[in-house]
């Protein structure tokens, strides 16, 4: 993780006093304003290195959930060392590419027209103009460069010193934000200042619409322009436009900006540079030492989806010209983020700490308050780049445990997409010989299945069939996102209908894809992909998938039971209102109670197999191609490139029989394989671990999540080893280039629920908060707050005891429960327990 440093290391909150001072309200204030005296808030950068740009550009990606803007510096264009990227969260469009032969049909996020570029060139009364500054033309005369996040406030700053040939000095101070109050708006900040010289800078702020999707090298050989019908404007005095369209969902979008000089003065020249695929306007300002200048620039962006609007090029222009000063939209965009960060507090010391209010900071922008009210769903890769497409994968079973606890209003709407999907998965499963719903594995704007039908393996050039659809088991995620929501939030309306919708026609589909086998006496669901992911079919098979997955047919069995009881306690009315709805007939849950009782899970050499006939795939020789290659993450592709198949071996690209593990806790999981007629003791379950720790290759960063929560409570140092590598996977990129195409969203987020959940032990269950804490000797000490069924509780962390408050501007009280003891904390209240050994 040494990527970048804090500017001050982050200071160990103080452990709340157990002793209750006459006034509570006090109390509690006093404790908030402790929490916002802890250093670690800014993530900087020295010096440039161009190497690192695209990198840097993704971490310090800034959002407010409608539209994000990387962080590229706005004199820069795409090219190797920098990718300016604008995203509207949701905004797909479709292309279709010509490859080897073969019509492949895409769709992805959209790179939108840039709004950034402001450049700059001084014109000293001594000499000649200078040309246009960038860092990368001008290496020699980048004295200074230093970048800094600002995670409390969501503001991005760069400073800078410049020498130009003749050796006049230029200081460059910049800040932008994107405004987290106002979701439609961004602004961007320049101030100059001359060192011994004057003369006057000329500085040209433009939006740029030449652009396309081309950050991701893997997708260069597929179509990537998806803007047409471009158009310009002016308005004068001080307002550029660009309109377009996508040229497939023929959504219009425009982009309005405000450029401003101060102090204010009539420059000594303004002129409109218009073109179909640009708008610019050029201030030439005077500047002498002692007399900075400094150039704002208000930036609008509208869409033909946003609701309550006559049209998106008047809602941009007027949001442009009545939009505040810089000044104005920080104090708001200051205000909403302290909101945010009121309900999303995390206290964990150390470097530890400081990486996860990385990883929290850019969850929170990415699934904002403004997400809600969008039609939208997880994107894997945040809207931070093009990998992946844009696509919403699995990852949301990775972000909704933890935004149930802090805002569960957003998973609900994130939920929400899911179901309005809910057909297009019915269709699907029809169309697939199936009944219920088949949710696909990469889903985009419709919910059909947007898995590319090939991928290109860069190690070797070769494009390969993709197989990863088959991995059905994404329904099992959004099913337990569904029953996980409803225990945390007491929220029947939305379980007893949507979610219910949801749950039952999952269940359906697993019910019907499980085939009864005489001579097992079991159901099996056959021709699947797991979590694994290296392993799409039998080695030499001529169809691809596996048999018998034990996370796929675990899961399924998990979510008919769940389907089964949800609809056997609902009310009696929510009960006829949802058969009437789905279509439900007499004696379909006791089919799917049936079929979870008798569903398969294969084992070999008394431990779990990751499918039928896993324990008979060859053992990979590990050493040697560690030997060979160093980096084995993406073991796939050197045994592809080596003319081998991964699927002749042992050997997995991340948890999949573990991912059980996670998913639910020790308990859980020994009563789940009882309900499948199976013993699973501690000894089989530690046997499994171990198997698998030694035969996986860590090629995806969910893989480190999910090991050090499973390791958690057995072996610390080796739990510690993964939480760091989970700490560490986008932060110092430990891939090697794919942070910069977008940061890992899952895995940041399960980097958070693995302190607020993985390591208290905490879940819901019966209207109570249970909990079972296993803290790591590198984590004892650390408090977060949480919400519960509507009630703001605080937990603290320390060796030996737990300290739990309710403040006392709640209204009901929380109940906890450990395996010993059961207590309730009132409004005002709190209560220090001491833990077992």
């Amino acid at each position: 993780m040494d990527a970048a440093r804090p500017a001050n290391p982050a200071d160990q909150a103080n452990p709340a006093d157990p002793t209750r001072p006459p006034d509570p309200v006090s109390r509690w204030e006093s404790w908030a304003e402790g929490e916002r005296q802890v250093d670690g808030w800014e993530w900087e950068y020295v010096g440039y290195d161009p190497r690192e740009e695209r990198l840097r550009e993704a971490l310090c990606t800034l959002s407010n959930g409608y539209f994000a803007t990387r962080g590229a510096a706005p004199e820069t264009a795409a090219g190797p060392a920098h990718y300016p990227g604008t995203y509207v969260a949701g905004l797909y469009n479709r292309l279709t590419s010509s490859l080897a032969g073969r019509r492949l049909p895409h769709e992805e996020v959209v790179n939108l027209p840039n709004w950034l570029p402001l450049r700059f060139r001084v014109h000293p009364e001594d000499g000649e103009v200078g040309d246009w500054f960038t860092p990368d033309q001008h290496p020699d005369g980048l004295l200074r460069y230093h970048q800094q996040l600002d995670l409390r406030r969501g503001v991005l700053t760069r400073e800078l010193r410049l020498r130009d040939p003749r050796g006049h000095h230029l200081n460059v101070s910049q800040s932008r934000l994107v405004s987290m109050a106002d979701p439609h708006l961004a602004a961007l900040r320049t101030e100059f200042s001359a060192e011994g010289w004057s003369g006057s800078i000329e500085v040209e702020s433009a939006i740029d619409g030449l652009v396309g999707n081309t950050g991701v090298a893997r997708y260069r050989d597929l179509a990537s322009h998806h803007l047409t019908r471009m158009g310009t404007g002016a308005e004068e005095p001080d307002v550029v436009w660009l309109s377009c369209r996508t040229s497939t969902s023929d959504v219009r979008v425009v982009l309005a900006a405000r450029t401003s000089a101060t102090p204010a003065g009539p420059p000594e020249a303004v002129r409109n540079r218009l073109s179909d695929y640009h708008a610019a306007q050029r201030l030439r300002l005077p500047i002498a030492p002692g007399r900075p200048v400094a150039v704002e620039k208000v930036v609008a962006l509208h869409t033909s989806r946003d609701t309550v609007i006559a049209g998106p090029l008047p809602a941009a222009l007027e949001r442009v010209r009545t939009a505040p000063d810089f000044a104005g939209l920080l104090d708001e965009h200051t205000a909403a983020w302290a909101r945010l960060w009121r309900r999303a507090d995390l206290q964990v010391p150390g470097e530890a700490g400081h990486v996860l209010r990385v990883h929290m900071f850019h969850l929170l922008q990415t699934l904002s308050p403004h997400s809600a009210d969008l039609d939208v769903g997880v994107p894997a890769r945040g809207l931070h780049g093009e990998a992946y497409r844009g696509h919403v994968f699995w990852d949301e079973l990775f972000v909704l445990p933890y935004l149930n606890l802090h805002f569960p209003e957003l998973s609900r709407a994130l939920m929400g997409y899911r179901h309005r999907r809910l057909p297009a998965a019915l269709r699907a499963a029809a169309a697939a010989g199936r009944e219920g719903a088949m949710y696909p594995w990469q889903s985009g704007s419709d919910g059909g299945e947007e898995t590319p039908e090939v991928h290109l393996n860069p190690r070797s050039g070769r494009w390969l069939p993709d197989n990863s659809r088959l991995q059905h088991h994404v329904g099992s995620a959004v099913a337990y996102n569904v029953w996980r929501y409803g225990q945390a939030t007491g929220d029947t309306e939305f379980t007893h209908t949507r979610g219910a919708e949801m749950l039952t026609q999952i269940a359906r589909f697993w019910a019907a894809l499980a085939e009864y086998d005489q001579d097992t006496e079991r159901y099996r669901i056959r021709g699947v992909v797991g979590p694994d992911e290296y392993h799409e079919g039998y080695p030499d098979a001529r169809h691809a998938g596996l048999d018998d997955n034990a996370y796929t047919n675990v899961m399924a069995s998990w979510t008919l039971a769940r389907a089964a009881e949800l609809v056997r306690t609902m009310p009696a009315s929510r009960r006829t209102e949802l058969a009437d709805v789905i279509g439900l007939i007499d004696g379909e849950p006791e089919r799917w109670d049936e079929v979870s009782r008798r569903l398969r899970v294969p084992f070999h050499q008394g431990v779990i197999s990751q499918f039928d006939g896993y324990g008979e795939l060859a053992e990979l020789d590990w050493d040697r191609y560690r030997r060979r290659y160093g980096d084995i993450r993406r073991l796939d592709r050197l045994l592809e490139s080596e003319g081998d198949s991964v699927n002749r071996y042992q050997a997995s690209k991340q948890a999949d029989v573990l991912m059980l593990g996670y998913l639910l806790t020790p308990g859980e999981l020994t009563e789940q394989f009882a309900r499948m007629g199976y013993e699973l003791t501690e000894e089989q379950w530690r046997a499994t671990v171990d198997y698998y720790l030694r035969r996986t290759s860590h090629g995806s960063t969910l893989s480190g999540v999910v090991h050090a929560w499973v390791l958690a409570r057995a072996r610390h140092q080796d739990a510690w080893e993964h939480v760091k590598e989970a700490l560490a996977s986008d932060v110092a990129d430990v891939q090697g280039g794919t942070t910069a195409e977008g940061i890992h969203l899952g895995a940041m987020a399960g980097t958070l629920d693995l302190v607020q959940r993985g390591l208290t032990g905490l879940r819901s269950e019966g209207g109570a908060l249970w909990l079972d804490p296993s803290p790591l000797p590198q984590l004892q000490e650390f408090g977060f707050s949480l919400r519960h069924r509507g009630v703001g509780l605080r937990l603290r962390m320390r060796p030996g005891q737990l300290w739990a408050g309710v403040p006392p501007w709640e209204e009901s009280t929380v109940r906890l429960v450990l395996a010993d003891r059961m207590v309730e904390v009132a409004p005002g209240q709190e209560t220090t327990l001491r833990l077992p050994d």
